[in-house]
């Protein structure tokens, strides 16, 4: 394998790929605002990743009080949760066309509104049938402001200022989901389950009132309203409804990668179903001692995402070395996969670890320290496929590449869950783990060969630009 920090170093006056740099004049390009405004606008959309992200697994410490509320099974009582997931691969085909005619701030506002309403009508909920859908809508319109987010800090930060902000609103995602059902977890025994969407009502409502500062960062959006144009949104439409899956089948960058990437996070959703399980019938650990549990998966993002912005720094020093030196360095677009070949490694390692330690007569610590090994392998796999291929297909394209990762990580994520308690009690833990461990290990290897085979594999593709 190549150096972690290979670089190909061109002489000044021959670059390769031309950068698309957009206009930047006039005193409403966002590249032109303060450090503070910039600074407003990254911790609202923040906020915003958070709310919708921690909406999803803050509802399962409630289960147990559906089941008796509604007499319903526990597979039937996942569905609220599962269904909000499903909700979310939606997102994606909502994004770009919402964004791209009304802008960044017309669809944060109003996708959060009725991410809000249906969140509340949730809560109001007085059957499953009634809870199961507005959770699902909930999803629907939550998860554009997972999409959108991305291009807010590509609007709003030039390429020099945007790896650390961009990696900061990357972590929000992952973090979301581990915090919630240790917030539910002390809160529901406390009130009731319907508390659980309260607080995210509470969240949405916040967030909007943050948000009125905000200004429009989209600068297509911009330049056409000082220009009168109209939006093509037939056009977008049917390019973000089917670009996403064209390329899953057709390219082998995003089919492959998509593929893992959507199981390793099929099997993150499975954990909050899990958890509660393994640490039920292993520890006897109660509603609120099951929500610290997921800590584990918190602390493996943060050191992952430090892990990033360490990465972030080496690089940016060898960049600065070189330009001393009178060159100018070109990364080849592989190297933003060797954080994911990192990745691949702890992904099975926190999955075996988890499955072999998590037994009464082993301390609960040792298993939550395996998860941690996991969550940090997710997140670096997620964040060098979500850059790698903005790098070699440029950020339109790279954006329906990344739309194909969310909405298959979101449908695999949605069924996994309804399965895993009835996998854990027909197997037994170690095993029903270990088998999740295996299905990853089968497909690690297609990381590692599209970072051998890369320059091979986008001389091929028919969406790379030419260079």
């Amino acid at each position: 394998m190549k150096s972690s920090f290979s670089v190909d170093v061109v002489e000044k006056g021959k670059v390769g790929r031309k950068g698309s740099i957009p206009n930047a004049e006039g005193p409403d390009d966002p590249y032109k605002w303060s450090l503070l405004n910039k600074l407003y606008h990254t911790a609202i959309s923040s906020i915003f990743c958070f709310t919708v992200t921690i909406a999803s697994s803050i509802y399962m410490p409630a289960r147990n009080s559906i089941i008796e509320r509604f007499n319903v099974s526990l597979t039937i009582a996942i569905l609220p949760y599962s269904f909000y997931v499903f909700g979310q691969a939606l997102g994606p085909l909502l994004a770009a066309p919402l964004s791209e005619n009304f802008g960044r701030r017309g669809t944060y506002v109003p996708c959060m509104l009725l991410f809000g309403l249906f969140t509340l009508g949730a809560g109001l909920s007085q059957s499953i049938a009634s809870l199961t859908i507005c959770r699902f809508f909930a999803g629907v319109f939550g998860s554009p402001v997972l999409s959108v987010s991305a291009g807010t800090m590509a609007d709003i930060w030039t390429p020099q200022q945007r790896p650390i902000p961009l990696a900061t609103l990357t972590m929000i995602p992952f973090l979301g989901p581990s915090l919630g059902p240790l917030i539910s977890g002390f809160v529901i025994p406390a009130t009731s389950w319907r508390w659980s969407q309260w607080i995210i009502c509470i969240l949405a409502a916040t967030s909007l009132l943050f948000a009125l500062g905000m200004k429009e960062t989209n600068k297509q959006v911009i330049l056409a309203r000082h220009a009168h144009k109209i939006g093509l949104l037939n056009v977008l439409m049917t390019s973000t409804l089917l670009r996403p899956w064209k390329m899953f089948f057709s390219e082998i960058i995003v089919g492959s990668l998509a593929f893992y990437i959507g199981i390793v996070f099929a099997i993150y959703y499975a954990l909050f179903a899990a958890f509660p399980y393994i640490f039920i019938t292993q520890y006897g650990f109660d509603l609120g001692a099951q929500g610290l549990t997921f800590l584990g998966l918190a602390a493996g993002n943060i050191i992952a995402f430090l892990y990033t912005l360490l990465r972030i720094r080496i690089t940016k020093g060898k960049i600065i070395k070189a330009m001393k030196e009178g060159k100018m360095v070109k990364f080849p677009p592989e190297n933003r996969l060797v954080t994911a070949l990192h990745g691949t490694i702890l992904v099975p390692i926190g999955l075996f670890w988890v499955g072999w330690t998590a037994r009464s007569s082993v301390h609960w610590i040792v298993c939550i320290s395996g998860s941690a090994f996991f969550a940090a392998g997710n997140f670096l796999v997620f964040t060098a496929y979500a850059t790698y291929v903005v790098e070699v297909y440029g950020p339109l394209v790279g954006a329906s590449a990344t739309a194909t990762v969310a909405m298959l990580r979101s449908l695999l994520g949605g069924a996994f869950p309804l399965f895993t308690i009835q996998m854990y009690e027909r197997f037994g833990i170690g095993p029903a783990t270990s088998l999740l461990g295996g299905i990853v290990l089968l497909l690690t290897p297609a990381p590692w060969l599209l970072y051998k085979f890369g320059p091979e594999v986008r001389a091929k593709s028919r969406y790379i630009p030419s260079t």
